[in-house]
C-alpha cells in the first residue's frame, strides 16, 4: 500500500511539474530554447537512431498521458485530433528536411557530391504520375472514411445568439490570430502583423540574395533565411495554435494538460498599463491630463526599441549580413525582425506583469 501511495504521489508530482512547465511564459521559453538547440545540433538530432529514440519516447509519453482523464479528453476531442496529427507531421517533415540538409552539409565539407547531384527527376505523366496520384487518392479516401466512422463529427446544437460557447474558439487555422488578439489591439493583431508576415515571407529572397542552397537541401549555407522563417512558423504560429487548442480553456484561461477545465475558475489576468507603471507606481504621481504626455514613456520606449534595435543586432549578430546586403535592405530586415520579436516580448510582459498596452492612446485607437 505504501509503495502504491508513493507511486501515486510521484505521478502527481510529475503531472504538477508538467503543468507548471506548460504555463505560457515557461512553455514559450522552453520552445525557443528547444528550437535553437535543435538548429545548433541538427546533425546529431536528425540521426535516425537519435530521432527514432526521441520519437519512441515521445510516443510512450503521449500514450501514458492518455491514461489521465483530463489529458485524454483534450487530445481526443474531434476538433483537436487533426492538430495532434499536424504536430506529428510537422515534426516529421522538419526532421526529413534537416536530415537531408545535414547529409548534404557533411558531403560538401568532404568534397563529395550532393544527394541531388546527377538526379534525373523527369518522369512520364502516364503511368508514373497518374499511378502515384491514384494510389494517394485511394489511401486518402480510405483514411477519411475510417476517420469519419471512428470519430463523430463535432456538430453541436443549432446556433443560439443568446448562448455563446465557453471557450469560444476560432477554427484551428485562425487560433494564432485569436491568440494574438489577447496581446495586441485588433488593428495590429488582425491587420498589421498578418500583413507583415506575408510581406516578410515575400521579402526574404530579396533580402537574403545568397545564391547558394538553391535546388538542394542545406542549412549551413542558408542559416539566416531558414532560421528566420522557421522561427516565425514554428514559434509564432504553431506554438500559438497549440496554446489555443490544448491550453486555452473556459473564460480563455490557461490550463495545464492534466488540469480539469473548470469553467468557474476566475480569470487571473488584470490590465496594467505602462503609463500606470511609470507615472503612478514608479514616480508616485497622478497621470498627466494630456494623452501625449501620459503616453510619452511608452512612446520613448518603443522609439528606443526600433531605433537602437538595428544597432544592437548589427553589433551582436549581423555585422557580415549588414555589409553584404547594404543599408536599405538591412533597415527593412531590422524592421521586420523587430516587429516579429515584439510579439513574444509583449506576450511575456502580459503573462508576467499583466501589461496591457505599452502605448495606449485610446482617444485615437492607437494601442500597442
Amino acid at each position: 500500500m505504501d509503495s502504491i501511495l508513493a507511486a501515486s504521489s510521484t505521478l502527481d508530482s510529475v503531472k504538477h511539474f508538467i503543468n507548471v512547465a506548460c504555463e505560457p511564459h515557461w512553455f514559450l521559453i522552453i520552445s525557443v530554447l528547444a528550437f535553437f538547440i535543435f538548429l545548433i545540433g541538427y546533425r546529431t538530432w536528425t540521426k535516425p537512431i537519435v530521432a527514432g529514440t526521441v520519437s519512441a519516447l515521445a510516443t510512450l509519453f503521449f500514450l501514458a498521458s492518455c491514461a489521465d482523464t483530463n489529458f485524454a479528453k483534450i487530445v481526443t476531442k474531434a476538433d483537436n485530433v487533426p492538430i495532434v496529427i499536424m504536430m506529428v507531421t510537422v515534426s516529421f517533415l522538419l526532421w526529413l528536411a534537416f536530415r537531408q540538409a545535414a547529409i548534404n552539409d557533411e558531403r560538401m565539407e568532404k568534397g563529395e557530391p550532393l544527394i541531388e547531384a546527377g538526379a534525373d527527376d523527369k518522369v512520364l505523366v502516364w503511368p508514373d504520375l497518374v499511378y502515384s496520384e491514384l494510389i494517394a487518392l485511394v489511401l486518402c479516401t480510405a483514411l477519411l472514411i475510417v476517420w469519419a466512422i471512428i470519430l463523430r463529427a463535432p456538430l453541436e446544437q443549432p446556433a443560439d445568439p443568446n448562448v455563446a460557447p465557453n471557450p469560444a474558439k476560432a477554427p484551428w487555422y485562425f487560433l494564432g490570430l485569436q491568440e494574438m488578439l489577447v496581446y495586441f489591439d485588433p488593428w495590429l493583431a488582425g491587420v498589421v502583423f498578418p500583413g507583415l508576415i506575408i510581406v516578410g515571407l515575400l521579402a526574404i529572397p530579396y533580402i537574403d540574395k545568397n545564391p547558394r542552397g538553391n535546388g538542394y537541401y542545406t542549412f549551413k549555407e542558408r542559416k539566416f533565411a531558414i532560421t528566420t522563417f522557421l522561427f516565425g512558423f514554428v514559434i509564432l504560429w504553431v506554438v500559438l495554435i497549440i496554446f489555443g487548442t490544448f491550453l486555452r480553456g473556459p473564460n480563455w484561461n490557461f490550463f495545464g494538460p492534466y488540469e480539469f477545465w473548470d469553467p468557474h475558475r476566475p480569470a487571473a489576468l488584470l490590465n496594467t498599463e505602462f503609463h500606470d507603471l511609470f507615472w503612478v507606481n514608479t514616480l508616485g504621481r497622478p497621470l498627466p491630463g494630456h494623452y501625449l504626455i501620459r503616453e510619452l514613456p511608452g512612446i520613448v520606449l518603443l522609439g528606443a526599441y526600433f531605433m537602437l534595435g538595428p544597432v544592437i543586432m548589427k553589433w551582436l549578430f549581423f555585422r557580415k549580413i549588414s555589409r553584404d546586403i547594404g543599408f536599405i535592405r538591412y533597415s527593412v530586415l531590422c524592421v521586420l525582425i523587430l516587429f516579429m520579436l515584439l510579439m513574444p516580448i509583449k506576450m511575456v510582459l502580459r503573462w508576467t506583469l499583466n501589461l496591457h498596452y505599452i502605448v495606449g492612446i485610446t482617444e485615437w485607437f492607437l494601442n500597442v
